[in-house]
């Protein structure tokens, strides 16, 4: 798949002459409903024998139009985004950056420059997506914009649980320690990406050395607590007990750093330095202050056993 940074306006027209599919959207976490539009436009494309396309933005637009309510956090960073885009089968991954000069383009000007101009013959969004100034183009307007150069599909809204699936339902799931719904809405477990690094080494004396992973990216975190993830290095992947929180038996600080602690079950090995993901599956329990080691000891038995039985059940 290749890609596209595109900082500007593309002027392109005269060293990419491919007609495209085009798939339009933001698509952070590439859940059930991003997909719906990606492989409808890949479907699209090899029916017509045409390049496939996503279009996509960053940084959220909220960062650029709303700053006090800005979201800079996310689900998916880039190259992840990518990476899930690529396994649909798509030719084309476009990254548009979203900044004060595009969101004052008109629709047509957002139609003329970038879909026109990239030689868009058919376009995919999903029906709630709107483009150009005060978001004044949508999906029911976009033929008006069209010159007849393009025609289009319209993805009907996806639903679980009786509600939209959404990124802002997922975001609201994972911040309250649902995992295992926001995993039905994703069509994968959540993942996290980033480096192991040196901690306080408190869990190696109390007999549970762990992985202190230290992420890159501003990602949406689960709540505070205790969860049943599997955790990915050098493409082997482990299943794991992981602790996010503040550490109150030991750290009383309302200041006290949060960290992202991954006890690796069946596992003994040196993993600092090492890049990882993490995708969590399940949350046993809240974060919780023990009166001390014995007890904490005896609690984190319990999280491995009940973790290795989660595990279990899910081969069944």
């Amino acid at each position: 798949m290749e890609k596209i940074f595109l900082d500007k306006q593309p002027f392109i027209g005269e060293n990419d002459n491919d007609e495209k599919v085009i798939a339009l959207g933001y698509f952070d976490g590439m859940h059930l409903g991003h997909r719906q539009v990606i492989q409808k436009a890949v479907e699209v494309a090899r029916e017509k024998g045409l390049v496939s396309a996503v279009m996509t933005f960053y940084p959220h637009p909220s960062v650029v139009l709303s700053p006090s309510k800005a979201r800079e956090d996310f689900l998916t960073p880039l190259e992840q985004k990518a990476e899930l885009i690529e396994k649909l089968g798509v030719d084309l991954l476009i990254f548009v950056h979203f900044d004060l000069q595009l969101s004052r383009l008109s629709p047509q000007d957002f139609v003329d420059h970038y879909l026109i101009k990239f030689h868009a013959k058919h376009v995919v969004a999903g029906y709630d997506f709107t483009f150009g100034r005060m978001a004044e183009g949508n999906m029911d307007n976009i033929d008006q914009f069209s010159r007849s150069m393009f025609s289009y599909t319209t993805v009907p809204k996806v639903e679980r649980f009786g509600e939209k699936v959404s990124t802002t339902h997922i975001r609201r799931l994972i911040t309250e320690g649902a995992m295992d719904d926001a995993a039905v809405l994703l069509g994968r477990p959540y993942r996290i990406t980033g480096t192991v690094g040196h901690g306080d080494q408190r869990g190696r004396t109390l007999g549970f050395p762990t992985a202190n992973v230290e992420t890159e990216h501003p990602y949406v975190m689960p709540s505070n607590g205790i969860y049943a993830v599997r955790i990915t290095v050098g493409g082997k992947m482990m299943d794991g007990v992981c602790s996010i929180g503040t550490r109150p038996t030991f750290y009383q600080r309302k200041d006290a750093k949060t960290t992202v602690e991954v006890f690796v079950l069946n596992f003994s090995g040196d993993l600092y330095g090492q890049s990882v993901s993490v995708d969590w599956y399940k949350r046993l329990r809240g974060e919780i202050k023990f009166s001390g080691a014995d007890e904490l000891i005896a609690q984190m038995e319990t999280d491995k056993r009940d973790t290795a039985v989660y595990f279990e059940t899910l081969k069944e």
